[in-house]
């Protein structure tokens, strides 16, 4: 009975000791690991990689992430995804790419009504909620609180661009 007891005694803290290193790991688990090891944002991890933006999404943080999906870049207008990952075009790919994180950890549920929230880029981005889904300016979060451990990462429907590039994409279909 002694030996059985034991035996329960010593399962037991097996089993405790296994999930708490699952917790561990998975709390780990920084964004911009997040979004590398998510097959459907494989557009975002090279956008990343090109703008040299690792260092910011591994940092401390916390960060809210609105991660655009690859179709989400498949949907720009031809040739502007190209052109925004060339070298040349760093500073213009920082922007797009900066405009999609919040400073601090927003859930969705902390998104109540439409508000103005500042990008690390600098600008304001509207984020509101109708109470069943969060919007992005114009872009629809379509898996919403992936949890990491310097933040949170929402998964969204379009890639929202800042004021600047809008204006200059804007500009540069009037030139033709």
């Amino acid at each position: 009975m002694k030996l059985f007891k034991r035996a329960i005694s010593l399962f037991t803290l097996a089993l405790v000791l296994i999930l708490s290193f699952e917790v561990k790991a998975q709390e780990e688990t920084n964004i911009l690991e997040l979004t590398s090891e998510t097959e459907s944002l494989s557009t975002l991890a090279t956008a990343v990689e090109a703008a040299d933006l690792e260092a910011t999404l591994q940092s401390e943080g916390p960060y809210t992430v609105f991660a655009p999906t690859n179709e989400a870049f498949e949907n720009l207008p031809e040739g502007v995804l190209n052109e925004l990952l060339k070298p040349e075009n760093k500073e213009q790919l920082i922007a797009v790419l900066t405009y999609h994180v919040i400073p601090g950890e927003v859930m969705s549920d902390d998104i109540t009504e439409t508000m103005k929230a500042k990008t690390i880029q600098g600008s304001n981005a509207s984020v509101k909620s109708n109470g069943e889904s969060v919007m992005i300016e114009n872009a629809e979060v379509v898996k919403a609180d992936m949890d990491a451990s310097n933040g949170v990462v929402h998964v969204i429907d379009e890639v929202i661009l800042p004021p600047s590039i809008k204006k200059a994409l804007n500009s540069s279909k009037s030139d033709y």
